[in-house]
C-alpha cells in the first residue's frame, strides 16, 4: 500500500507540472512495452512498439521495470533530451553500491553490464547513452504532441476538480483503490511505500503511458512527485486537433461512452451500442468510475453504469 503523509503546509503546497518531460515520459513508455495490464488499450502499441525498437535500446530494460518503482537517475526531471542525457552522466559519482545491488536483483538478466555501469565504465555509460536517444526517438519524439495533448487535457480537468470539489477528490480520482483517511492519501495497491512529505509539498504529473498505482519521487530540490495514469492514455489520444474539448480530455470512444451514460446501461449494451468489445468496455468504464465521472453497480447478473454529476457536469461544460 502507499501511504502519503500531508501536513497542513505540503496540502497549501499541492501544484501541477507545467509539463511532460521527455525521459520521465521514455521511462514510462518502456515500463507500458514490458507491461500486460489493459490490453485492450496497450495492446497494439505494445505490438507496434516491439516491431520498431531497435536492439540498441535493450539495456535500459535492465533498469526499467515493469512495475515504475525504477532507478530515478535514468528518468531525471529534465524539459529536453539533451538536458536529461547531461543529468544522466552527473548521476555518475552518485550512484551507490545498494543501488546497484537492488537493480541487479530485479534485472531481467545477467548483471555484467549494471556492474560496469557502475564501475563507470565509459563504454557502458556510452551504451545507456545510446539506448536512451534510440528509445526517445522510437517511442517519445514522433508522438510528442499527443503526450502533450493527454498531459494538458489531464491537468485542465483536475485543475477543474480540485476548484470544484477539492484536493481529496483530486487526488482520490488517480487510482481507483485511491482513498483518504484523515490526511493521509492511500492507495491500497503493493508494494508498500510510506512517504511522509514534511510541508515540502507535491507536485502531480500525470504520464499517457503508466497504467499502475500511483507513483512518489522525491526531488532534491524540489517538492515530492506523484506520477499517475493521464486520464487518457497515449492509444486514445487521436492524432491531430480533437473534434471537441471532451474528446480532447477522454478520448473520442470514452467521451462516446460517458455521452451514452446520461441513460444508465449494462457493459454489455455500451459494447453493442459503441461497437467495441467487452474488455475495452470495462476499461474504459473503470477509468471514468476512478475519476468519479461514473458510478456502477450490479443488478444480479448486470453491471449497470451511470453517469455522476460531476460527470453531468462536465458534459454541461463541453470539457
Amino acid at each position: 500500500m502507499l501511504r502519503m503523509h500531508f501536513t497542513a503546509e505540503d496540502l497549501l503546497g499541492i501544484r501541477f507540472a507545467a509539463e511532460p518531460l521527455p525521459l520521465v515520459e521514455l521511462a514510462m513508455a518502456l515500463v507500458a512495452w514490458q507491461r500486460t495490464d489493459e490490453p485492450a488499450v496497450f495492446g497494439r502499441w505494445r505490438a507496434r512498439a516491439g516491431h520498431e525498437l531497435p536492439g540498441r535500446v535493450r539495456p535500459l530494460l535492465d533498469l526499467l521495470r515493469p512495475d515504475g518503482d525504477n532507478p530515478q537517475f535514468v528518468e531525471p526531471y529534465a524539459r529536453t533530451l539533451d538536458e536529461g542525457l547531461a543529468a544522466v552522466r552527473e548521476a555518475a559519482p552518485r550512484l551507490t553500491g545498494e543501488e546497484l545491488a537492488r537493480a541487479a536483483a530485479r534485472a531481467p538478466g545477467p548483471d555484467s553490464w549494471l556492474r560496469a555501469l557502475w564501475r563507470h565504465d565509459p563504454a557502458a555509460w556510452d551504451q545507456l547513452d545510446g539506448a536512451i536517444r534510440s528509445g526517445h526517438e522510437v517511442l517519445v519524439a514522433p508522438h510528442w504532441a499527443r503526450i502533450r495533448q493527454s498531459f494538458r487535457a489531464d491537468v485542465a480537468w483536475r485543475t477543474r476538480l480540485l476548484a470544484t470539489h477539492g484536493i481529496k477528490a483530486c487526488l482520490a480520482s488517480t487510482h481507483p483503490a485511491a482513498r483518504w483517511s484523515g490526511t493521509v492519501f492511500e492507495v491500497a495497491r503493493p508494494p508498500h511505500y510510506e512517504v511522509h512529505l514534511g510541508g515540502r509539498g507535491l507536485m502531480l504529473m500525470p504520464s499517457p503511458f503508466w497504467t499502475g498505482r500511483p507513483l512518489v519521487a522525491g526531488h532534491p530540490d524540489g517538492p515530492h512527485v506523484l506520477l499517475y495514469p493521464a486520464l487518457t492514455p497515449l492509444p486514445l489520444t487521436a492524432p491531430g486537433p480533437a473534434e471537441g474539448p471532451l474528446d480532447a480530455l477522454l478520448g473520442r470512444t470514452r467521451a462516446a461512452v460517458l455521452q451514452l451514460l446520461v441513460s444508465r446501461r449494462t457493459t454489455s449494451e455500451l459494447a453493442r451500442d459503441l461497437d467495441i468489445s467487452l474488455p475495452s468496455v470495462s476499461e474504459h468504464t473503470r477509468t471514468l468510475r476512478a475519476a468519479g465521472l461514473i458510478t456502477t453497480e450490479r443488478d444480479g447478473k448486470a453491471v449497470l453504469h451511470s453517469v455522476t454529476g460531476l460527470g453531468v457536469d462536465l458534459l454541461h461544460s463541453g470539457g
